[in-house]
């Protein structure tokens, strides 16, 4: 089709990055966000100090359990400890007849020191890791299948766009304004190459990390149950089946420290107890898998009906820990402070690589013809409704997590449900105004909630910024500081698409002129 590699290639990554720019933009956003989603939570749940106990937290949430729901099918709790301050609660009942695959559950959500506390329901941080990449209202797998096909997408598109810019890292340092498309090259060649690096390892591990849902035909060929492959490499005991047969629980608490020997000096942080009141029971303590490059949880069972150990250490062999290196590298759990913002850092260069290249893709078009087709009309629609609507929804997800009633029903679903409408408005802008004032609209509208979170966390709460300046809260400060500062970019970035003189530009600039060139 083409007289070069160097022009097949750039066929190849102008259509991969098209076709999978939406999706991806969205994997970058809120997958940058996630890697603070434990200092999300915490802001999202302002009536919960800083105070942390894992131990006295346990005593706590064991009680809570005993009382809710002394025999059933399984206790969880999630200890607090690292950067979590939370103590979250989860049981499940048996099924009440064969015929039910689930029973009854119950959660609840303690202080650090396992104290009740009146907190606001909310999935926190966490729904922006889930939304990377099990997207939201789409059965999971079919989810994670079109994330990965879009994560492919931009290996390819990677690849090819190294291969086609052959002067690509002296491109780097020039950045000209102004130009129109030269200036959308110029800048879609920095974000590549600035964390070119992070790019290419982000969207490998990602790959790597859901790699048995994407080719499952070798267990499929040697394994008639996926189950006995998961238990091999993973060094698991059989499963326990139920029962039946009561017997009293030995106390959870106490197995907490006994297992400290066997962690690896990582802090435990998870309690699972299968079949609690039967004699089936057994406990499970382990680690976060934060404690080093290998994301790979540190556990240790035991009997629940006479505490003896069952089975300790890290669970499988080689094969087992390279996975579970390419999960810590993707998500960062092991970093630092320090590392976490080079992460979050890199991750904005991403999100401003795929935004950049959607946006290159209707300067180049708006050339070609004074009369757009409708094809390239919606894409540009699609480019101004993802670009600022999918942040000014994030924003609008941190602003009713402060302004919905504290005890209203599917309070959480509410939170999320404000994004979701939040982007179909600059969906809707896009559609219906030019694309210039769209721009300026959209842009507009992500600077007002962006610069409204920290105004309304100050109002809502006594946990402004002032008052966790004071009180040494990073978390607070964290947040506030830098929704402020992306907002303050959004605020520059919607008065220069609003300027008159961009109204001017001629076809041969940006789309929508001005407005996209900000």
């Amino acid at each position: 089709m083409f007289p070069s590699i160097r022009q097949s290639m750039a066929f190849l990554h102008t259509w991969a990055g098209l076709l999978a720019g939406w999706v991806l933009f969205i994997v970058f956003c809120s997958g940058t966000a996630a890697y603070f989603n434990g200092e999300i939570s915490r802001w999202m749940r302002p009536e919960l100090g800083n105070a942390s106990d894992p131990l006295r937290a346990m005593a706590s949430a064991e009680a809570l359990l005993k009382q809710e729901m002394p025999e059933g099918h399984y206790w969880f709790v999630s200890l607090p400890g690292g950067r979590n301050n939370a103590t979250h609660v989860y049981w499940q009942a048996m099924p009440a007849s064969p015929d039910e695959t689930e029973g009854d559950e119950g959660n609840r959500t303690l202080d650090g020191t396992g104290a009740a506390a009146d907190v606001r329901a909310t999935e926190g941080g966490d729904f922006l890791y889930r939304f990377h990449f099990d997207l939201r209202y789409l059965p999971v797998i079919m989810a994670r299948w079109i994330v990965g096909a879009c994560a492919m997408f931009m290996l390819v598109a990677i690849i090819s766009g190294i291969i086609t810019h052959k002067k690509i890292f002296a491109d780097f340092f020039m950045l000209r304004f102004g130009k129109g498309q030269r200036s959308w090259l110029d800048a879609h060649n920095a974000a590549s190459v600035l964390a070119l690096p992070f790019h290419l390892m982000i969207t490998y591990t990602g790959l790597a990390s859901l790699m048995f849902l994407y080719m499952p035909w070798g267990i499929d060929a040697r394994y008639d149950e996926p189950e006995t492959f998961y238990s091999e490499a993973w060094d698991s005991p059989a499963p326990v089946e139920h029962q039946g047969r009561p017997a009293p629980l030995v106390p959870v608490t106490p197995l907490i420290e006994r297992a400290l020997p066997f962690l690896d000096g990582e802090a435990p942080a998870y309690v699972f107890v299968e079949h609690p009141g039967d004699t089936s029971a057994v406990v499970e303590v382990s680690t976060r898998g934060d404690g080093g490059l290998s994301a790979a949880r540190r556990r240790v069972i035991f009997d629940g009906t006479t505490g003896a150990i069952l089975h300790a250490g890290t669970p499988g062999g080689g094969a087992a820990e390279t996975l579970a290196v390419m999960i810590g590298l993707h998500a960062g759990r092991y970093a630092d402070t320090g590392l976490r913002w080079l992460y979050f850092l890199s991750g904005l260069g991403g999100t401003a690589m795929v935004a950049t290249g959607l946006l290159l893709w209707t300067a180049k078009r708006r050339r070609k013809s004074e009369t757009p087709a409708f094809g390239f009309r919606l894409v540009e629609a699609l480019n101004i409704a993802t670009i600022t609507g999918l942040p000014a929804g994030i924003a609008a997800y941190l602003l009713a997590n402060r302004l919905l009633p504290l005890g209203g029903a599917d309070r959480a679903e509410a939170e999320i449900l404000a994004l979701f409408v939040t982007w179909a408005l600059a969906l809707l802008l896009a559609l219906v105004r030019p694309a210039r004032r769209a721009w300026a609209e959209g842009l507009g509208l992500a600077a007002l909630a962006f610069l409204s979170v920290p105004v309304v966390n100050a109002l809502t709460t006594a946990r402004g910024f002032a008052a966790s300046l004071a009180a040494g809260d990073g978390a607070f400060i964290g947040v506030d500081l830098t929704t402020a500062l992306i907002g303050a970019g959004f605020a520059f970035a919607a008065w220069r698409a609003a300027r008159p003189q961009a109204a001017a530009r001629t076809s041969r600039r940006l789309p929508s002129s001005g407005a996209a060139r900000s």
